[in-house]
């Protein structure tokens, strides 16, 4: 593999990792997009029993291609960096920004939907169950009430497991999953603050979940690929909901520094958030930044085709 392709795959991975942090937002849409959905998948996989026995037994090189390293070191290495420098400035416009932000990511899923409904072969009475059935699914977790839970290292750990499950399906944003277990906050500060006990907990849990969950999911989409990718995409539109820009909090709680945090949302119109909370709704610059996500999207399937075409010559 020649160093312009580790770049690239490196930069998927970043493109990957931002996503990652962001609720509602896939890291999993990315690859999908980018291409190297189901090489991740396969190469994840790969990391088994075989694998273990071959790095016991020092055999590092059969170890390495055993696991596809060569693929699966430059798009790990591209999503720690994206998540570590990224997450601050995350945290940051979730809460100074909200409305541009989740505008601009609405964009984002509507485009990656679109996207994905490409890779359906046929649209049949299964494919079109399959994607009611995962719209209605991803619509019931977005109003599914965030919980209050422990921040005991068993729960940490079970969070990554659940998280990052999500993180590697296009549609389900493993940040989400965070916030309705009530850990986004909480891991975006670890990260944030380098608390090496409590990431190191989450990566832990991380890695025994997308192990486990990577076969299944590899499985699935080789003997039901348009099923699969229909419930995928029934994932997204369904998280639509959880996006939309202008809220009315219903509920709050206090965060660990007594911070008042909103805990139950509602949807309303821009007209209708401006007379609950006398703020501006910000509606030019939302639908402008909606349209940027849009084409953002399109731009990372763009590119992608043209990096193929160019690996094919």
């Amino acid at each position: 593999m020649n160093f312009s392709r580790y770049i690239v795959l490196a930069l998927k991975g970043c493109a990957m990792g931002m996503a990652d942090v962001v609720p509602g937002v896939s890291g999993g849409t990315i690859a999908f997009i980018s291409g190297i959905y189901e090489e991740l998948l396969d190469s994840i996989r790969s990391v088994n029993a075989t694998a273990l026995k071959l790095l016991l037994k020092l055999r590092l090189g059969e170890f390495w291609r055993h696991i596809n390293g060569s693929f699966l070191l430059p798009v790990l290495l591209g999503i720690a960096i994206a998540i570590f420098s990224l997450a601050r400035l995350m945290t940051y416009l979730l809460t100074y920004h909200p409305i541009a932000i989740w505008s601009f990511f609405f964009g984002l899923i509507i485009a990656s939907a679109l996207l994905v409904a490409r890779q359906i072969g046929r649209w049949d009475w299964r494919s079109l169950l399959a994607f009611v059935a995962g719209a209605a699914a991803a619509w019931w977790i977005t109003v599914a009430t965030p919980a209050e839970t422990p921040n005991d290292w068993w729960f940490v750990m079970l969070s990554g497991a659940i998280a990052i499950c999500a993180m590697i399906l296009p549609g389900i944003s493993g940040a989400f999953i965070l916030l309705l277990l009530g850990k986004y906050q909480y891991i975006m500060q670890a990260v944030g603050d380098l608390n090496i006990p409590v990431i190191v907990i989450f990566v832990v849990g991380a890695a025994a979940g997308i192990i486990s969950f990577s076969h299944l999911l590899s499985w699935l989409l080789k003997h039901w690929h348009d099923v699969t990718v229909a419930v995928l995409m029934g994932f997204m539109v369904g998280s639509l909901n959880k996006v939309w820009p202008w809220k009315e909090t219903a509920e709050t709680y206090l965060d660990s520094h007594g911070v008042a945090q909103p805990l139950v949302q509602h949807n309303v119109a821009p007209g209708t958030f401006e007379q609950l909370t006398g703020q501006p709704s910000q509606l030019v610059q939302a639908v402008l930044l909606c349209v940027v996500g849009f084409l953002a999207i399109y731009g990372i399937e763009l590119l992608a085709r043209i990096i193929v075409k160019k690996e094919e010559k």
